[in-house]
This record gives C-alpha cells, sequence and structure tokens, in this order.
C-alpha cells in the first residue's frame, strides 16, 4: 500500500512539474480564446463605411500621432466600443487634422498652384474655400466616432421594443436567460444582434462568469441614452429569483409594458421640442437659399468676378453640408427604443427582390438596377451638356429665332434675333468687352440644362426605388398579416387549449380565419402537414416548401418557434404561450400606432415641402432668373455695341450701363438650383424618415427614391415651363425696346 502511494506521489510530482514548467510564470504560449463565428459575423455585418473609417484613422496614426486631451480619452474609447470599431482615441484625433490638412494641401495645388503655371493667372478664391472648408471640418470629423456610435444606438434602439418582446416570450414557457438572449439575437438584424451575440460570447470565452454579469456590463453602455431598456432587462434578470410563478411571470410582463410606455412618453418630449429646430433648419436651408436665388442674377449682373463655379460652392456644398449637419444634430436627439429594420437582413432569400427580375420560362434573370440607372443618367447628362459640346465642336454656330423665323448661321448674334438656341456672348466688364466669349446663354441651352438635375434625380431616385419597392410591398403585407397575427394565436391557442392537436389545431384556425392572411398562413401549415406529410416544425420552417417562407416576419417567425418549444411541454404549456405571445403583439401595434399619430404633425409640413412646395418656388425662381438675366445681357450687348459707334450720347448711356457684367450663364444658374433641389430633397427625406422611422434603412431608401424621382421631375418640368413663358415675355420686351443713335 505505501508503494502505490509512493507511485502516486511520483506520478503527481512528476505531472506538475512539467505543467509548472511550460505555463507557470508564462503567457506566450497562452492564446487568447477567438471567436471565428463572431469575428466573420461581424466583418458580415459591420458596415462598409465603418470599415473604411477605421483604415483611414490607421493609416493617420501612422503619419501622425496626435494624441486627445485626457478628458475626452474615456469618452471617446467608449464610443470606439459601441461601434465595436478596432481603432485607437489617437488615430480618431490624428484623422481630424490629418484630413483637413490634406484638402487644404490639395486646394493649394490645384486651386492655386496648377493654375499660376497653366495660365499664369491663379485666383484665391479655391485655396481660401479648402482653407475654410479645411479648418472647419476639424471639429466635426473629430466628433465622427460620436457621430457613429450615434447611429448605432440609433440603429440598435429600433430594435429594442422587438428584443425585449423576444426575451419575454421566450422566458415565458423556459427561465434560462442565456437562451433568451441568444433566441433574441438569432431573430433580430444588426447591429443589436451583434451586441447580444457579444454578450453570449464573452461567457463562452470566459470573459464573465455568468450571463447576467455579461449583460449588466453590456446595459451600463446605455444608462445615458435608453434607461427604460435597462429597467426591462432588470425586470427580466429578478423574475429569475421570484418563488412563484405568478410573481414570475408579472415581472416579465411589467419589463414589457415599462419598455412601450416609457418609449412613447420619450417620443411625446421629443415630439414637443421638435418645432424649433424643424422651423429653423427651413428657414435656413430651403426659405433664405431661395430668396436669395430671386436677388443672385442682380448681385452677379453688378459683380461681374463672381463666376459660376463660386454659386456651386455656396449651393452645392456649403449649405447643403450646413443643412446636413444640422439635420444630424436633430436626429442625434431623438429617443432609442421605436423604428423597424431592413427585412432583407434577416431574411436572405429577399435580397433578389434589390434587383430587376426578367422571367424567361422557368428561369429567371437578375438584372442589377445600377446598369439601367447609369444608362439613364449616360442619356439625360448628354442632353444636358450638349450645349457645351457643340460649341466645343463648333465655335461659332448659332441658330436663332427672329422675325425672319430660324436661322442657323455660323455666328453668334443676328440683329433680328429674339431667341438664341445656345447665345454665347463676348464678356463685358464695367462696360467694356474683355476678347472672352462666354455662355451659353440661350434658351435652348437653359432649357437642354434641365437636363443634368434630371439625370442625378432620376438615376438615383430610380435606383433606390428599384431596390427597395419590392421589398416595401413584402413588408407591408406582413405587417397586415401581424395585424391579424395576434387574434389567430389567440385562436390557435384556444384550439390548443381544447386539447386538440397541433396539426388540427391549424386546420380548424384556417377555416375559421378564412380569406385572411392568417387564414392563408394556417393553411399552407395544414396543407403541407396533410399532403406532403411534414411535421408541424417541417410544415412552418422546411427551407423549400415551408409556410414562414411566404411571410418574411420576424414577429411570425419567432412566435412559430415558440409553438414548436412550448409544444413539448405540453399542449396545456403551448396556448398559455400562444395566447400570452398574442397580447404582447396588440400591446406593441397599440404603442406603434399612437407614436405614428405622435409623429404626423411634426413632418407632415416638411413632407409637403418636399413633393412640391421647393420644386415649384425654385422652378419658379429660375424663370424670374432667366428672364432678369436675358434682358440685362441683351441690353448691355446692345448699349456696349452702340458706345462704340457712337459719341457722347451714348457713352453717358455706357457708363450707366457699365455698372452691369456679362453675369452668371443661366445654363450654369439652372444646373447650379436643380442640382441644390436634388441635394435638398435627398437631405430632407433622410430627415423625415429619421424622426419618423428612426434607422430604417429599407424605409429611407424607399423614400428617397419616391422622393428623388418625383421632385426632380416636377421641379424640372416647372423651370421647364415657367423658363420658356418668361423668356417669351423677355423677347417681347426687347423688341418693343428701340435704341437709337443721333
Amino acid at each position: 500500500m505505501k508503494n502505490d502511494d509512493k507511485s502516486f506521489e511520483k506520478f503527481k510530482e512528476k505531472y506538475q512539474a512539467r505543467i509548472k514548467s511550460e505555463f507557470d510564470g508564462r503567457t506566450d504560449n497562452l492564446r487568447p480564446i477567438n471567436s471565428r463565428e463572431y469575428s466573420d459575423f461581424k466583418k458580415e455585418y459591420l458596415p462598409k463605411h465603418l470599415t473604411i473609417y477605421e483604415k483611414l484613422c490607421n493609416f493617420s496614426e501612422k503619419v501622425v500621432q496626435i494624441k486627445p486631451d485626457k478628458k475626452k480619452i474615456p469618452e471617446l474609447q467608449e464610443a470606439i466600443d459601441i461601434c465595436h470599431l478596432n481603432i485607437t482615441p489617437t488615430g480618431t484625433t490624428s484623422f481630424a487634422i490629418v484630413i483637413p490638412l490634406f484638402i487644404i494641401i490639395i486646394g493649394l495645388i490645384f486651386g492655386y498652384l496648377l493654375p499660376f503655371l497653366i495660365s499664369g493667372e491663379a485666383g484665391l478664391f479655391f485655396l481660401s474655400i479648402s482653407v475654410i472648408i479645411g479648418l472647419s471640418l476639424m471639429v466635426p470629423l473629430g466628433k465622427i466616432p460620436f457621430l457613429f456610435s450615434n447611429n448605432w444606438r440609433m440603429k440598435s434602439s429600433n430594435q429594442m421594443v422587438l428584443c425585449i418582446f423576444y426575451v419575454v416570450t421566450h422566458m415565458r414557457h423556459t427561465s434560462n436567460l442565456e437562451l433568451a438572449i441568444d433566441f433574441a439575437a438569432e431573430h433580430l438584424t444588426p447591429p443589436l444582434s451583434i451586441d447580444l451575440k457579444k454578450v453570449v460570447w464573452d461567457i463562452e470565452t470566459q470573459k464573465f462568469s455568468s450571463i447576467k454579469e455579461s449583460l449588466d456590463t453590456y446595459l451600463e453602455s446605455w444608462r445615458k441614452w435608453n434607461q427604460e431598456f435597462i429597467e426591462s432587462m432588470h425586470l427580466i434578470e429578478s423574475s429569475l429569483y421570484e418563488n412563484s410563478e405568478d410573481r414570475r411571470v408579472n415581472a416579465l410582463d411589467k419589463s414589457l409594458s415599462v419598455m412601450l410606455e416609457e418609449t412613447y412618453e420619450r417620443m411625446l418630449h421629443f415630439s414637443q421640442n421638435l418645432k424649433s429646430p424643424i422651423t429653423t433648419l427651413h428657414m435656413m436651408g430651403i426659405v433664405l437659399p431661395i430668396l436669395g436665388l430671386v436677388i443672385l442674377p442682380l448681385v452677379v449682373s453688378f459683380m461681374s468676378n463672381v463666376k459660376w463655379y463660386h454659386l456651386f460652392t455656396l449651393y452645392n456644398v456649403i449649405l447643403p453640408g450646413a443643412v446636413y449637419y444640422m439635420s444630424r444634430i436633430i436626429l442625434s436627439k431623438r429617443p432609442t427604443g421605436y423604428g423597424d429594420s431592413d427585412i432583407s437582413q434577416k431574411f436572405y432569400g429577399l435580397q433578389k427582390y434589390k434587383k430587376i427580375l426578367i422571367k424567361i420560362g422557368s428561369s429567371e434573370i437578375r438584372i442589377s438596377p445600377a446598369i439601367l440607372c447609369f444608362l439613364i443618367f449616360g442619356v439625360l447628362f448628354f442632353i444636358g451638356i450638349s450645349p457645351l459640346l457643340i460649341h466645343q465642336m463648333l465655335p461659332n454656330f448659332d441658330c436663332s429665332i427672329g422675325s425672319r423665323g430660324l436661322s442657323c448661321l455660323p455666328m453668334r448674334s443676328h440683329p433680328d434675333a429674339k431667341y438664341y438656341f445656345l447665345g454665347y456672348r463676348d464678356e463685358i466688364i464695367d462696360g467694356y468687352s474683355t476678347g472672352k466669349i462666354v455662355g451659353p446663354f440661350g434658351l435652348g441651352a437653359t432649357l437642354l440644362s434641365t437636363g443634368i438635375p434630371l439625370s442625378f434625380g432620376i438615376a438615383i431616385g430610380l435606383f433606390y426605388k428599384i431596390r427597395s419597392k419590392k421589398l416595401i410591398k413584402i413588408r407591408e403585407q406582413t405587417k397586415k398579416l401581424e395585424g391579424e397575427f395576434a387574434s389567430a394565436l389567440f385562436q390557435l391557442g384556444n384550439r390548443l387549449g381544447d386539447g386538440l392537436p397541433a396539426e388540427i389545431a391549424f386546420s380548424k384556425v384556417a377555416k375559421m380565419m378564412e380569406g385572411t392572411h392568417s387564414g392563408r398562413f394556417f393553411e399552407d401549415v395544414s396543407m403541407n402537414i396533410q399532403k406532403l406529410g411534414m411535421s408541424v416544425k417541417q410544415a412552418i420552417f422546411d427551407e423549400k416548401s415551408g409556410a414562414i417562407n411566404n411571410y418574411p416576419s420576424p414577429i411570425i417567425e419567432s412566435s412559430m418557434k415558440v409553438l414548436i418549444e412550448s409544444s413539448k411541454k405540453g399542449p396545456i404549456i403551448a396556448s398559455q404561450a400562444l395566447i400570452n405571445v398574442s397580447s404582447y403583439i396588440k400591446d406593441m401595434h397599440r404603442v406603434d400606432e399612437r407614436l405614428k399619430d405622435l409623429m404626423a404633425d411634426d413632418i407632415s409640413s416638411m413632407k409637403a415641402q418636399v413633393a412640391f412646395l421647393t420644386p415649384a418656388i425654385t422652378g419658379i425662381v429660375i424663370g424670374i432668373t432667366s428672364m432678369i438675366t436675358t434682358i440685362l445681357g441683351t441690353l448691355t450687348e446692345k448699349i456696349t455695341l452702340l458706345t462704340t459707334q457712337a459719341q457722347d450720347g451714348s457713352a453717358n448711356m455706357s457708363s450707366i450701363m457699365g455698372m452691369f457684367g456679362t453675369g452668371v450663364p443661366t445654363y450654369f444658374f439652372q444646373i447650379i438650383v436643380g442640382l441644390y433641389v436634388v441635394q435638398i430633397v435627398y437631405i430632407l427625406t433622410i430627415l423625415i424618415n429619421g424622426i419618423e422611422n428612426g434607422a430604417d434603412k429599407l424605409s429611407e431608401r424607399y423614400m428617397v427614391g419616391n422622393n428623388l424621382f418625383k421632385t426632380t421631375i416636377t421641379y424640372s418640368v416647372i423651370a421647364f415651363i415657367i423658363i420658356l413663358i418668361f423668356n417669351m415675355i423677355a423677347g417681347s420686351i426687347l423688341t418693343s425696346v428701340s435704341i437709337s443713335v443721333t
């Protein structure tokens, strides 16, 4: 016996020494446990713009390391962790300095040095603009991590009501928090699903010892933004420690009601405080710029040094940037906890509906909408720039309409002409010709210029519309089903409570709800069971013939999974589970409708502004601008011509008209305003969707597609008609004016 003890001790000492020699005090052989599944999941769903930002920040940190203020490091690190970014606070600060310096250097090279080397003339406009833009971007670029984290929170918060619903639904029949969190992560879409998978994975990698510890650590990141989400989760956790079943169920029910009621209350306060910033944005982004368009023709006529690219910088770079920044500030104050998500992220079979589908026999051809939209863009853009191309190929050619009708001659002006196709003129500054040719000012060129805003508005709008139209239709049909599904689940629960097997219960409910979306869903399940001999689980979730394939709804999918899991514990448990899920769905639907009514008043005026008022007002302003520019330009040109042929009388007249320059060609003016309309409609649509639906990308794409397509066409038609009418008025005015030299 003693020999056996000695042998055992020697064996023990031998392997203890070996373990100590290999692991004691050494960490190089200990690799951190990483999740390949979680890493792949993160790479697949992390937005591409975040990965680009990561690369730019890491590159900037290598170029120059600029450390942020020590007080800001914890806040930056918190924002970085929320977005799951692989960067450092130093990288974000370096990025905010390196990129503006790069913009300033580009402005110095292309705005000053190259023009000076090529033509000997270099203006300071683009250099000064690049310096102003570069310096003004330093602060916003430094706040990008907070912007991304806020967007991440908005997208995550859109799913929080559903998250609580899934967790409570699972905990109702199986009191296991880890399985409930995993169940919610399975049915949610990114980014909240990424966060929940991270919570579970932190336990599997032994970063935390329990699901409660891991979940509580994650909930701390929401303490400043969504207290009701934390309260609901804590109520769910407390249900695990209740002794009686009634108290456990009451805690779960209370958690969902807290989430719903607090979400409504926060949205109510947001709606009350929304009118002032919306009014400010409306005045700064739409009213004042449009009023400025009215006086711009006179301003550019008095200030001969103002060129079209100066207006382009103001109206198509600075103003849209300011409006976008203001809209992001408004959206950053939106409460969390409510909104929809893109169903194509959850149900990959729906990805095909983002393409143009052409059926040939039994096969199906999928064409990217980008191809069609690019062709439309190319045709319209070519029409828009055709006046410039014609002038480049035939510098002295133009067509005019006058008292003798249409004439096309190799000359830029005709004494009897009322309207020109191209309308290139001699540049006049201070009453004297500079010898340069500028334009086009002609009516034909101005009308054709509407092709450029049309090319951008229609191509971008059609692209978003095609990619989202069918998905929106499917989601709306699914929502109708979800609206009926609560009562259908209640009926199904009652049939199960009567002791009927699930296979028969589906058939009974399908007959009772015949003609409804829910009835068709239950009928599909029943037919799969009866004709294909499937089990209930296969009849619902089979990849090829499952009834769920025709109804892509996370709520319906999760409800049916609850049915499958709870039915294992008996029909009574399954009946209670479905009846409870039915009541949850009704509660969520009721709060959803209240929130939509709450937001309707705030965004109705913005929708009217985007749909008609903005394109109508800008179209009329462009017509007036075209008339003023035509009259001033023609009078200035005629007075200058007469000055060279007359004596003192006309010279005095020339001194008055010498105050006017050639002005900005109406061709470029219309393009600038048209593109501004496209930009403003795009930004305001994102703002409207953000207020109404949160970070719902599917709804955003659909609204952007619809608004861009319709508004751009509305603006172009109104501008085309008004320009034509007002130029006819200008032609009548000019023909009635006779200038003679005595």
